[in-house]
């Protein structure tokens, strides 16, 4: 045991590939620290390289940290290293034990980051006509205004969520960096003076916004336990789900006054203020704050003179020891695609959450053909029928968090889950849902039938796909939980590619087909995936033993 001021410290050998290394295990940390929420900050970070102020110093740099410990009977830094862990079980800087206030406050940040990006979506849409009479050009060229942005939003995270992954970047630099960017880029969105322009800055838009649909759900991760998880996430999960119906809402008022340009401003309004909380969120990312950790005290080490200066290693950086960063860069990008083609059960989960989102996104383009075109409503009253969504989400959200108070808490804490296929439980009932929803939306959508019938449909929908979805954020990161943000990223990618084709074919399916065969024929494919669920539920085990995914490190 070695005393360091006020701080106790345990150096622990252990053997790894043949080599002996030391574990900094045990530490009580001072109660009279600096700011440790705005240090931890982008921002702090920021004005640690900048002028260090005071407020942003950690324990290891204070006077004294080193001062009372004794080095001289440990082995020299070419045969020995120290492991750098939390110091206590109740460490400070562990984001599993911040303050409910502190988790309370990313989470949030990380619903309303998810929130605008979400919304600026369809936020567009019921201004295709007023875009259409100005640069003249079809209804399916007007409807890549939303395509394309889903599909750069399913891009972005290919590149940035591995990006996370990695120890020495973290998730806090993905995600300030690429929104400021995103808030940037809203600006010549907004004064495109050509078709052609505005696509290709709805991509870059949608690019840019990306990383919190799939990190943020393995942000959330870092902070929560097994058994708290489930509540935090479906918050997430409601942000997610209520923000596309909203986005059509506002703007479906403010157009018809303001014109289909105004639709883009109001993103920057939205976005401006998430980007300054952004900015003083603190990062989640254990490997990253103990990457940081161990090069503080390598530091220290080196200001001391200290003639037995070690290495100080994290997990991460005992396993990927003799990489490169360039190769952790590299594999890192890979590993997406790879799990999702080398683990059958990864696949079956990205098809069926590509269909569900894609016809998610297809009643952008059946909504203008049911509510203008039979039921003759304006462009706010379409909008204010996007409100189906969010009231099946409500009611799926209430159910779902009661379902995870009363069963799925007490149960985890009793043991009760052996295997990741247990969280799918409340998916067994919910994949019904959706073939019900889009079948009684499609063949109740008639003159002679009150609007509120299919408006119902809409609510079914929703509801059950939330819950769908909340069983499979739980199941991504149980089955691997060092690669949550990886897998989220491919499961973003494919829903919202096959969710870009959906907007393209969407309309020509509804006004060919017409509403009620359009939606059987989508209803009939999710029928079909309702076997799927319940085959991975009982055989889901078996084949993640079949995956041929192996990680490097």
């Amino acid at each position: 045991m070695i005393y360091e001021g006020p701080l106790i410290r345990r150096l622990v050998s252990y053997e790894y590939n043949g080599r002996k290394y030391y574990q900094v295990s045990h530490c009580s940390l001072p109660t009279n620290m600096s700011p440790q929420w705005l240090r931890d900050s982008f921002f702090g970070q920021c004005m640690r390289h900048i002028c260090k102020p005071v407020w942003c110093e950690y324990p290891e740099e204070s006077a004294g940290w080193m001062e009372a410990a004794n080095f001289h009977n440990l082995p020299s830094q070419n045969e020995k290293s120290i492991r750098v862990e939390w110091y206590s079980d109740t460490d400070e800087e562990n984001p599993q034990s911040w303050s409910q206030a502190k988790k309370a406050f990313v989470t949030g940040v990380i619903g309303a980051y998810s929130f605008v990006v979400y919304m600026s979506a369809p936020i567009y849409t019921p201004g295709e006509n007023s875009f259409m009479d100005e640069f003249h050009v079809s209804s399916a060229e007007a409807a890549l205004g939303l395509a394309i942005y889903v599909l750069g939003y399913g891009a972005g995270p290919l590149f940035f969520s591995p990006l996370s992954e990695i120890p020495r970047i973290g998730r806090n630099i993905p995600y300030v960096i690429s929104f400021a960017l995103f808030c940037i880029i809203s600006v010549p969105t907004a004064i495109a003076p050509t078709a052609i322009g505005f696509y290709f800055l709805r991509f870059l838009q949608g690019f840019f916004g990306s990383p919190c649909l799939a990190t943020g759900g393995a942000s959330i991760a870092d902070m929560y336990s097994s058994d708290v998880l489930p509540h935090a996430m479906s918050t997430w999960g409601f942000c997610v789900f209520c923000a596309p119906a909203i986005g059509a809402l506002v703007s479906g008022f403010a157009i018809p006054v303001l014109g289909w340009r105004f639709a883009m401003w109001e993103i920057l309004m939205a976005a401006a203020p998430v980007l300054v909380l952004l900015i003083l969120m603190p990062e989640t990312s254990a490997a990253t704050i103990l990457h940081r950790r161990a090069r503080r005290l390598e530091k220290n080490d080196k200001a001391n003179l200290n003639p037995n200066t070690r290495i100080y290693q994290t997990a991460a950086d005992v396993v990927q020891g003799e990489i490169s960063f360039h190769e952790v860069l590299r594999e890192s990008l890979l590993i997406p695609s790879k799990i999702t083609f080398l683990d059958p059960a990864m696949m079956f989960l990205n098809c069926y959450t590509s269909l569900v989102y894609g016809i998610y996104y297809s009643f952008f383009e059946a909504f203008p053909i049911v509510y203008q075109g039979i039921y003759r409503f304006n462009l706010g009253e379409m909008g204010l029928a996007f409100l189906a969504i969010v009231v099946g989400t409500i009611i799926s959200f209430v159910v779902y968090n009661y379902y995870i108070h009363r069963v799925f808490v007490p149960k985890a804490r009793n043991g009760g889950f052996k295997k990741p296929e247990d969280v799918l439980v409340p998916a067994l009932f919910a994949c019904f849902g959706p073939s019900i929803g889009l079948f009684l939306f499609g063949w109740a959508a008639r003159p002679e039938i009150h609007w509120i019938v299919p408006t119902i449909g809409i609510v079914i929908y929703p509801a059950c796909v939330f819950v769908l979805m909340q069983c499979i954020f739980l199941y991504i990161p149980a089955c691997y939980p060092q690669y949550a943000a990886s897998v989220f990223a491919a499961t973003d990618f494919t829903r919202s590619a096959f969710a870009c084709g959906a907007v393209i074919f969407s309309r020509p399916l509804y006004l060919n087909l017409g509403i009620g065969p359009g939606c059987s024929l989508l209803a009939g494919l999710t029928i079909g995936c309702v076997v799927g669920i319940y085959v991975l539920y009982h055989y889901g085990e078996a084949l993640r033993l079949r995956s041929k995914f192996v990680s490097k490190w």
